[in-house]
């Protein structure tokens, strides 16, 4: 839980590093996500700034110039660095960075600041050697030339991704939305992160191991998609759902219907349930007042050993202690799951 670093000073400041042929949607992401989350007085959350080695005006790729009002030196005291993607330059062609960019990100991240990056911006990480020995994503796409460059990263291109604490990186272009609403989630809360969604109009969590959207030989139809059973299942996290039972509601044996849901989610379906309940005690915890042992319950738990043991592996900390941070700055929601 990085909430106490992100609630210290506010707002919390965000410099996204850009470089030449500069991804625009991954540009705009951070700004546009992050300038959502506010307190229930809508006092901002973030603060987000972008900034190019000397201040220097860069190509984007749609067709604009992006003129900062940065050089590197934003990067000297903001609390979360970001790169966006790029579609060309030394990080793409040969693995490569800039010296003065490498030696700011470096930095930034030696005195604390959080870095991420979304979509090939972890080109430019790894060029730096802050993913390293790190588990690491990017767009599927670009994999085989990733693991030709950087040999040492832990590369995981099926997922949405990856956060490793102080380092969190992102597949390609929409997935930059869900690192970032990820993090605000983590930072501030669901209930916090919600509100954001909502005013994106996106969805509100996509977890990071669900699977990127990777071309496939023979396209499913939504006649032999997981979806309509999944979104039944979510509806009674509350009751025990036994896999023939979720087989049985899409028409599927259970051989195939595993087969569906990984494929579409990456998860099988035990584990798939347990994010989702997880997810579901994360927001009675913050926007509730049942006990823990009400909230197992009602997540489907089934008892608060169960609850404790799941949600200290999942998300770091015991419920009381995740209730506890996220009440300091209360929420006017409904007091009912």
């Amino acid at each position: 839980m990085r909430n106490n670093r992100a609630m210290a000073s506010l707002p919390h400041r965000i410099a996204v590093l850009a470089l030449d042929d500069v991804v625009g949607l991954d540009l705009g992401t951070p700004a546009q996500v992050f300038g959502t989350a506010r307190t229930a007085d809508l006092t901002p959350l973030y603060r987000v700034e972008v900034c190019t080695p000397g201040g220097w005006p860069i190509r984007s790729t749609a067709g604009f110039q992006v003129v900062p009002d940065h050089g590197l030196e934003l990067l000297d005291s903001a609390d979360t660095v970001i790169v966006p993607g790029i579609h060309d330059g030394p990080p793409l062609t040969d693995g490569t960075l800039d010296a003065s960019v490498a030696a700011a990100l470096r930095a930034a991240h030696d005195r604390g600041a959080r870095i991420m990056s979304i979509c090939t911006g972890a080109f430019v990480l790894a060029a730096s050697g802050l993913l390293d020995g790190r588990r690491a994503t990017t767009h599927w796409a670009y994999a085989d030339r990733f693991r030709r460059f950087h040999p040492h990263v832990d590369l995981d291109p099926d997922v949405l991704f990856v956060d490793e604490g102080e380092v969190l990186t992102s597949a390609g272009v929409a997935a930059g939305i869900d690192l970032c609403l990820h993090v605000i989630r983590t930072d501030h809360g669901s209930a916090v992160a919600n509100r954001s969604a909502r005013r994106c109009v996106v969805p509100p969590w996509r977890e990071g191991g669900q699977s990127q959207y990777i071309e496939r030989p023979v396209p499913r139809t939504a006649e032999t998609g997981t979806a309509a059973t999944r979104e039944w299942a979510r509806q009674r996290l509350h009751e025990p759902v036994a896999l023939r039972e979720l087989a049985a509601h899409a028409r599927m044996s259970v051989r195939t219907f595993t087969r569906h849901f990984r494929s579409e989610t990456g998860l099988s379906p035990a584990q798939w349930l347990l994010q989702q309940r997880t997810e579901h005690a994360r927001l009675l915890l913050e926007t509730t007042d049942l006990t823990v042992d009400q909230i197992a319950r009602h997540a489907g738990f089934g008892t608060t050993a169960a609850l404790r043991q799941h949600f200290h592996s999942r998300v770091g900390v015991a419920p009381t202690a995740y209730r506890r941070t996220f009440r300091r700055t209360p929420d006017p929601v409904a007091s009912r799951p």
